[in-house]
């Protein structure tokens, strides 16, 4: 998963660095599975430091509960994510924190390393993994890794090796690596609380603070959950000292409207869905994107749904939607009709076919543009559903919202978003690919001139 080098002489000082023997093999159970730590070149002249992890991906699905295959049969084993980083954190912590029994001039000296991760996910593409290494001083090399040809009808993959290049401190290496991983990868394998801002700080003392990505990096590490993120920011912009406190209140005082402003939006696509569902009569749904399960809360209560199907990429959502709906306080009839898969909209499921209607509230937005005919192909072709209703942003309304600069998007992992008459054209196309007819509606206060902040495309086959 990862290997970092050093041609610093004696190399091989590199295991006194690390705290680890270069000559013996150093396993550690981890929740999730073992980490393994080897060095696979042992030499005056250089010395290299691997980890390998063995992911229990059956145990971790059996232990969550409820969970269908699907949930361990994905790419979590062969990329590095936040696994690898709580492998950092348990294999180097003596080293994360500068001390160095035999050799500390050593620790506080910068020297050249090279950093290799075999294979990560990179969500936002090779950009968004230099904008975050470059300006902490790496050289980046990015190599796309290719699925297999007899897939790219379905998807391309936003897997890629890293190599990085830099003269540092090795503490600032790991704890460079320790916090940036699971920011590529834009997931975690563990619950999100109030300590991982704790930890955000502490891995990020000294240059978190002047990072110019720094919002997004806050805003990944912790999960996107806005609560979380307003106060690790509030604190980082005072460490960089860019505005005094009564300052920082009021920008968090401001994000706290803008939160409040973005929820009553959500709400209402939530609830234009819901209407739209319910008043074509349909009995099973497929929420394609489910993340927190918030349009599951909205239908599940109605004695008209009898089959409920949550999809989402993100296993952490799943889980938050069982503590939104208290899954073990839920009367067994609202169980049965609930299932809750961990998967893709972009791979195919021939359980997902037969259902009345899906739904793919703010999820098309999320997805690199050349990856929507394999959703296309996914959705329209093979699951067929009688009722798709699509939602996605209104670019043009994006000039009211007064905090939002010009020429950005609404969120940072929205790949695209979408003008009225680039929306129209998108669903009247795959309305004629695939079979369909289509409506597009507004969603929320009608702008004379920009339109309505969300549009939507209700789909009838």
């Amino acid at each position: 998963m990862l290997q970092i080098t050093t041609t610093h002489q004696p190399a091989s000082d590199l295991g006194y660095l690390l705290h680890k023997n270069p000559h013996a093999i150093h396993r550690k159970e981890m929740a999730y599975g073992e980490a393994i730590l080897v060095y696979p070149e042992v030499s005056a002249e250089r010395c290299t430091a691997a980890i390998l992890l063995n992911v229990d991906t059956v145990g971790l699905a059996r232990r969550r509960g409820g969970m269908r295959w699907s949930d361990y049969v994905n790419e979590r084993p062969y990329v590095a994510s936040s696994f690898v980083s709580s492998a950092i954190k348990e294999m180097f912590a003596t080293a994360m924190s500068g001390r160095s029994k035999e050799r500390q001039d050593l620790a506080d000296t910068e020297i050249p390393f090279v950093i290799e991760l075999a294979a990560v996910k990179v969500r936002g593409g090779e950009e968004f993994a230099r904008n975050l290494f470059e300006p902490l001083g790496y050289g980046v090399e990015c190599t796309p890794i290719p699925l297999d040809e007899t897939f790219t009808d379905w998807a391309t993959g936003p897997y890629m090796k890293l190599r990085l290049t830099t003269t540092k401190r090795l503490l600032d290496v790991l704890n460079h690596l320790y916090v940036l991983i699971p920011v590529l990868d834009d997931d975690k394998h563990y619950f999100v609380g109030k300590d991982e801002v704790e930890k955000l700080l502490r891995r990020g003392e000294g240059w978190l603070a002047g990072h110019p990505l720094r919002e997004q990096i806050t805003r990944r590490y912790l999960d996107h959950q806005r609560t979380l993120t307003r106060v690790a920011l509030a604190q980082l912009t005072e460490q960089d000292g860019e505005v005094d406190p009564d300052a920082a209140e009021e920008q968090r005082q401001e994000a706290r409207e803008k939160d409040a402003r973005a929820a009553s939006l959500h709400d209402l696509r939530l609830q234009a869905a819901a209407d739209v569902i319910l008043a074509r009569g349909a009995k099973t749904v497929l929420d394609l994107g489910c993340g927190e399960g918030r349009l599951i809360a909205l239908l599940l209560k109605h004695v008209q749904i009898t089959q409920m199907v949550g999809v989402d990429v993100a296993l952490q959502s799943l889980e938050k939607i069982k503590r939104r709906l208290r899954w073990d306080q839920l009367p067994e009839k609202l169980k049965e009709k609930l299932t809750l898969v961990h998967g893709s909209v972009t791979y195919r499921d021939a359980a997902w076919q037969g259902f009345d209607a899906a739904a793919l509230v703010e999820v098309i937005e999320h997805l690199d543009e050349e990856r929507l005919p394999s959703l296309e192909k996914v959705v329209f072709r093979e699951a067929q559903p009688r009722l798709v209703v699509v939602t996605t942003p209104n670019q043009e309304y994006n000039a009211l919202f007064p905090s939002l600069p010009a020429d950005t998007m609404r969120h940072d992992d929205h790949r695209f978003e979408w003008t009225r008459t680039q929306f129209t054209a998108w669903c009247e196309r795959v309305a004629t690919d695939y079979g369909y007819t289509v409506v597009i509606e507004p969603v929320g206060p009608v702008d004379e001139t920009h339109g309505a902040p969300s549009q939507m495309g209700v789909f009838t086959r």
